[in-house]
């Protein structure tokens, strides 16, 4: 098992710097990995069960649980979740994104100060999502 910290660094903030990060570097990046819409997506429901344990110890702020909850929501609604294909042809189709963005980067501002992060080298191979 994981320390909060690890999970902080391993999964959260990994994810935060990329929902954070400005379009251009989001379509640049997404593309660059090939990245799909789902697994984004997954990943936002796996970081969040890791930020509500993290909450329950008292190591993931209260509102930062708000906003990922909200994240949680905004990528339940219209058509976000059940986009299939590329992620990057989802951040300029569905709005959605704008407004996990503005949530990811206020997580990021409140634990960090800043929500300018490095975008990650690697992500996993697609065919483990597949």
């Amino acid at each position: 098992m994981y320390d909060d910290a690890d999970c902080w660094e391993r999964w959260i903030a990994r994810l935060m710097a990329v929902l954070a990060a400005d379009a251009a570097d989001q379509l640049a990046w997404a593309g660059e990995h090939g990245v799909k819409s789902v697994p984004v997506t997954d990943d936002a429901d796996f970081v969040l069960h890791l930020a509500e344990g993290m909450a329950q110890r008292g190591t993931f702020a209260p509102q930062a649980l708000q906003d990922l909850r909200a994240i949680g929501r905004l990528l339940d609604e219209g058509d976000v979740r059940g986009r299939a294909g590329l992620w990057a042809e989802s951040l300029t189709a569905e709005p959605a994104w704008n407004e996990v963005r503005i949530l990811a980067r206020r997580i990021l501002v409140a634990r960090e100060g800043d929500w300018r992060r490095p975008l990650p080298h690697r992500v996993p191979p697609q065919h483990m999502y597949d």
